[in-house]
């Protein structure tokens, strides 16, 4: 057995989502003169690689605590989007189909390809990793219902669209650009597209029915994109926890490891040493470009 790390790096620069607070670190012993080191750390719970549990939306749905193994970790499908997603776009589940098998039960793990605007990538743009990635309309969540998907996790800021999110009246130049892109794509205005009946429907419809996201992914998921594999996702045990940060991994039989392990020695790496796959980023960029004419 073998394991692939989906998790992204933690340290004070990395970005939680806007207004929620960051991670901030101190010292409050050191080896001289205390004989060693301890730190104080001050965060949300939505930072980083992170699990959003029931009661972050649904007040009396499950804590962190409350989730089995069996939930947390189990049989998965990953699917790349980024050749036909870019700014501000909108999947579907046929979309999702398109790419990979998804079972009953499964937990199913969204490549967006915006993990590479992600704070520990070389192109890294905050702004566009959580306000510009695509996101699902109400036909994707009723799909995941039906589907009885045990979890989802992506590879951006928001299981929401960022305009199906208050980011839309915190960003209002974004929010504009958006409304072009709806306009031109969908013949309807952002407002009229995901009006106050959509509001964060990847939270406030699936959460009652047990679906929760991880929202954050990254690491090395550009190995495992489009195929099935087992992943698990290891919060911390937090009674009345409403989110936990935590560690994702998928875990490969040593033939299939070794398989990816030939891929991954032809790609980059970034500073953390995870490698990564820039045609995912030159697809992005095309697409986008195409939707902003």
């Amino acid at each position: 057995m073998k394991y692939i790390d989906l998790t992204i790096p933690l340290g004070i620069g990395t970005p939680a989502w806007p207004t929620y607070e960051p991670l901030q670190v101190k010292y409050f012993k050191r080896l001289a003169p205390n004989g060693a080191n301890g730190q104080l750390l001050t965060h949300s719970n939505h930072l980083g690689t992170h699990l959003d549990g029931e009661i972050h939306f649904y007040t009396p749905g499950k804590d962190i605590a409350s989730l089995e193994m069996d939930f947390l970790v189990h049989e998965a499908a990953v699917v790349d989007l980024s050749d036909v997603c870019g700014d501000y776009d909108v999947y579907t589940s046929q979309m999702v189909e398109e790419r990979v098998e998804v079972k009953q039960g499964d937990i199913l793990i969204i490549h967006t390809g915006y993990h590479h605007f992600g704070w520990d990538m070389p192109f890294a743009d905050e702004v566009r990793y959580m306000v510009k990635h695509p996101g699902p309309d109400r036909e994707f969540a009723e799909w995941a219902k039906k589907k009885k998907l045990r979890w989802i996790g992506v590879d951006c800021g928001s299981a929401d669209h960022p305009m199906n999110t208050i980011l839309r009246d915190w960003m209002p130049r974004q929010a504009r650009e958006a409304d072009q892109v709806f306009q031109k794509k969908h013949g309807k205005s952002l407002a009229q597209f995901f009006d106050d009946s959509k509001y964060q429907l990847m939270h406030i419809e699936l959460f009652p029915h047990g679906i929760i996201h991880a929202e954050c992914i990254g690491g090395e998921i550009d190995l495992l994109v489009n195929r099935r594999v087992t992943i698990g996702f290891f919060p911390w045990r937090f009674v009345d926890g409403e989110s936990s940060i935590g560690r994702c991994v998928a875990f490969l039989d040593d033939d299939e490891y070794e398989e990816l392990a030939k891929l991954a020695k032809d790609l980059p790496k970034n500073r953390f040493g995870d490698v990564y796959n820039p045609a995912h980023v030159e697809s992005i960029n095309a697409l986008t470009k195409k939707n902003l004419k």
